[in-house]
């Protein structure tokens, strides 16, 4: 064991002893073995080194997922340098309040948007700008060729950063995750003995890698293992059934199960390999959960987390898998249900879920006030989600007390769509809901009250379209003469979700 606390150190003690080993095969054939990955995060450690940065800093990354993307992930952790990745869909306002705010030393785009990149760079603290393409070519692999491969990983606390996510705030001021070393590790651990992950185990990555869910929990259950993966740049049902055959593990999202479930090809003959599918990021429905299970024979294994904290519960790997739960609370974990003033609510009864474990940040990124309203004076974390738990201790998430949609398995904070439709003229007032969607879980719907000049349903979207990433669009709008409101004058959005779900 390592006294480095190093997440990368971890990694390679982990490795397979055989450094020949495949560690992943991508969608077009290519093969890389875990000395291949090894190298290659060495030189891109020192690369960025080279380039001035030091550790702590935060590496800006805005690329399209590839393995020279992974490269260079496990070389910053490598570096002891803070992996700060964000959405390919974020358009210039967002990249240029991340940017100004998590004040990067590199940043990291594609060639296609090194111009936006370069329109909303900060005035200084940005050492130098590089390009990653989605086949790997770009200056940053050019650079990092010229780099020696031998870097031995940075002497790291448990409690430094490795990582740096944002999640949009309610206010519309999205907040800065500060993820330690010890975070990812021990949240890793945690799930390869939970889900049972061994060195024979080759994981279906098709998830993004600028999430939590691709990134730290499917890229930590390999690499803390010594298994392998079948990678792919993204998702579809086609390519999934195809590479499954290979498989043990898949894990998605709920769109890629219901998409699945849509395919007349899926059936027990394409997973007869497949030991485990996992589910996250956004509800399971239950008619999802059992369509699955008749149709494959398999149970979907549902789990619940945040950005903030990894994955706190799971169904177990062994024992009843319960649909409409995200299971109870992993190794390490604890969680309670609680009233509005702090107290405990009678069993089964719903109130706000509070977690508290080594998974849990931190803090917030320079937001000192907003770290302690989040957390209790005895350490637990507000996660912001109504919940229930059960005698058995199986959680059931029922709501969410911040109104947040959750669309393909991705975040949206409704207050930052608003702020933007709010601002054009001719738009009085708007309220923007997530309503039920086969496919992503749920839709974004504006509901707006308009003025006799106001724009067009299309002219809305089209605004939004051109400042807000594609996923935070809404797929429609809605006229309506008033907000219902309650006393306190506050949008009553649960009227308004039945109204127009």
């Amino acid at each position: 064991m390592t006294n480095n606390a190093n997440l990368y150190a971890h990694f390679v003690n982990r490795f397979p002893t055989d450094l020949d080993t495949q560690l992943l095969v991508t969608a077009e054939g290519r093969r890389v073995s875990y000395g291949e990955a090894h190298e290659a995060s060495g030189r891109v450690a020192n690369c960025l080194l080279g380039l001035g940065a030091v550790s702590g800093d935060r590496i800006t990354v805005q690329v399209d997922k590839s393995v020279e993307n992974l490269f260079l992930y496990l070389g910053c952790l490598r570096a002891g340098l803070v992996y700060h990745p964000l959405n390919t869909a974020y358009k210039a306002s967002e990249l240029g309040y991340f940017l100004g705010n998590a004040e990067p030393a590199i940043v990291i785009c594609s060639s296609e948007s090194l111009s936006t990149m370069e329109s909303v760079l900060p005035a200084g603290g940005v050492i130098a700008l590089l390009t990653l393409e989605a086949d790997g070519s770009g200056t940053l692999m050019q650079q990092a060729k010229a780099a020696d491969s031998k870097a031995e990983a940075a002497l790291c606390e448990g409690t430094d950063m490795a990582a740096l996510l944002y999640s949009s705030g309610t206010t519309g001021q999205p907040k800065g995750i500060m993820l330690s070393h010890d975070n990812l590790r021990r949240n890793a651990e945690t799930l390869v003995e939970a889900w049972g992950f061994t060195g024979s185990d080759c994981l279906l990555h098709m998830l993004p890698i600028y999430h939590v869910h691709g990134l730290f929990v499917g890229l930590g259950c390999v690499l803390m293992s010594g298994a392998s993966m079948v990678w792919h740049s993204g998702y579809s049902d086609k390519a999934a059934i195809t590479a499954m055959p290979d498989c043990t593990v898949m894990m998605g999202v709920p769109t890629y199960y219901t998409r699945l479930l849509g395919n007349p090809d899926f059936g027990p003959g394409c997973c007869s390999k497949m030991r485990l599918f996992i589910s996250g990021s956004a509800p399971l429905l239950s008619e999802t959960f059992a369509d699955f299970k008749a149709r494959s024979g398999h149970t979907i294994l549902e789990r619940y987390g945040m950005t903030e904290t990894g994955m706190n519960t799971s169904n177990p790997l062994i024992g009843e898998r319960r649909a409409g739960t995200v299971g109870p609370s992993l190794p390490g974990v604890t969680v309670r249900v609680v009233d509005d003033a702090g107290e405990a609510v009678v069993q089964g009864e719903t109130g706000n879920l509070q977690v508290q474990g080594p998974n849990v940040f931190p803090g917030y990124w320079r937001m000192p006030e907003k770290t302690a309203e989040d957390f209790t004076t005895d350490g637990f974390f507000n996660t912001g989600d109504k919940a229930t738990i059960d005698a058995e201790g199986y959680v059931s998430i029922v709501g969410r007390s911040k109104d947040m949609i959750i669309t393909g398995g991705l975040n949206v904070y409704p207050k930052e769509i608003e702020l933007v439709i709010d601002d054009m003229p001719g738009i009085k007032e708007s309220a923007v809901i997530g309503v039920a969607h086969a496919d992503f879980g749920e839709a974004v719907v504006a509901v707006i009250i308009a003025e006799a000049d106001a724009p067009s349903a299309d002219e809305v979207i089209a605004n939004c379209k051109a400042q807000l990433a594609n996923f935070k669009v809404p797929k429609r709008v809605e006229l309506i003469e008033a907000l219902p409101r309650n006393a306190m004058g506050k949008v009553q959005k649960n009227l308004l979700r039945e109204q127009f779900g």
